[in-house]
């Protein structure tokens, strides 16, 4: 039997046949290799409530924690506000979160320099605890474990230095923040034009109210920040800065100014696991300010004295608020007059738990010179 030849109109349910199946087999293809699902919509920035409380500060590791914890920058180009806190300032929190990044190429080689080189930061004075300034590399002696070392590297010179500024916030210190933000602001002032800065206010929590800076508005409104809390978490706002002031790779020296008129009693975080992250190795010099005549107790000046010794610093407790200033001008001073020395252990392979550190100097026409840098360091743990 012959077959019909097909019409015009068979010809094209045909055609429209294949192209379906061609369509079909496509869209399988496309979404095979469409992997990715679409990003999800976002807030845009600044669209929190403008009553929110801040976000709960997470806590911080714990002396025996296996992490420390670090301060979340401030947003770019933000300022802080400058309105009492009562509940309602924007304030950034510092974080325990670790920020899951691998270093850089060029961190790793930075980080593998401080590993085998020590840096120290000697101040030195006369019996009359006057600034000797302009002693040569052949005044000075460097002990580690009371084995002399060879200085690899000497200068005395005026170098900018990365500062954390922190600043107890408890209703104590409302009365006195005024003549505190003016001297802080003073030491700024007369701090070298390239130091950058940043400012912890602290109470029972503890936020970044400025990141790294070196321009004073911003610092003086960060410094206006104003608490209603009563309780004060010393030792943990002091880990967290230190962390925070190491995660600087820009300038590597750096001071710490912690001022206070009462002990901690808040804290996750120990006295001593707050020297322990002071003292690694090229940690900060810590300088204190421990306002007397509003509950400070000898455990709160001796925990204070113990922190600053133990980095190199000074810790001052003045009667009245007076004398504020000048202390803050004093220290500014004490910086920028400092000896910067290196040293390479002899004995790479000793890692004791912690290296003691002496420098001693002696120079013509100086019956005795006295040498303040840090006592000694552990060895860092974990790039910490």
């Amino acid at each position: 039997m012959r077959l019909a030849a097909p019409t015009r109109l068979d010809r094209l349910r045909i055609l429209c046949g294949v192209l379906s199946v061609l369509l079909v087999m496509s869209a399988g293809v496309w979404a095979q290799n469409s992997s990715e699902p679409p990003a999800p919509a976002t807030a845009p920035q600044g669209s929190q409530p403008q009553n929110a409380t801040p976000a709960p500060m997470p806590q911080p590791a714990t002396a025996g924690g296996s992490q420390a914890p670090s301060i979340v920058p401030a947003p770019e180009n933000s300022a802080p506000s400058a309105t009492p806190d009562n509940g309602n300032s924007q304030q950034t929190p510092i974080s325990a979160e670790p920020s899951g990044q691998e270093p850089a190429n060029d961190q790793m080689f930075v980080f593998k320099k401080q590993v085998e080189e020590v840096v120290l930061h000697a101040t030195v004075m006369d019996e009359q605890h006057h600034l000797v300034p302009y002693l040569d590399k052949s005044a000075f002696t460097v002990y580690q474990d009371g084995v002399p070392q060879t200085i690899t590297s000497f200068r005395r010179e005026d170098i900018p230095v990365a500062i954390g500024i922190v600043v107890d916030n408890s209703g104590s210190m409302r009365d006195k923040r005024d003549k505190i933000n003016q001297a802080v602001l003073n030491l700024i002032r007369v701090s070298n034009p390239k130091d950058e800065i940043f400012v912890v206010n602290f109470s029972q929590n503890y936020y970044l109210d400025q990141d790294f800076t070196s321009d004073v508005n911003l610092l003086r409104a960060a410094l206006r920040q104003v608490s209603t809390r009563g309780t004060t978490a010393l030792y943990d706002a002091i880990v967290a800065s230190s962390v925070h002031l190491r995660n600087n790779p820009r300038l590597e020296k750096k001071v710490l100014l912690v001022i206070t008129d009462g002990q901690d009693n808040m804290s996750q975080e120990t006295l001593q696991e707050a020297e322990r992250r002071l003292e690694q190795a090229n940690g900060p010099t810590l300088y204190a300010i421990g306002l007397l005549g509003s509950g400070m107790q000898s455990e709160g000046r001796d925990a204070l004295q113990s922190l600053a010794d133990g980095t190199g610093g000074v810790a001052y407790f003045p009667q009245n608020l007076s004398s504020v200033d000048e202390i803050t001008r004093a220290i500014a001073h004490d910086i920028r007059s400092q000896y910067y020395l290196t040293y390479k252990p002899h004995n790479q392979n000793a890692k004791p738990p912690y290296q003691s550190v002496r420098v001693d100097a002696h120079a013509p026409g100086y019956r005795r010179l006295i040498v303040r840098t840090r006592t000694g360091f552990f060895p860092a743990e974990n790039g910490h």
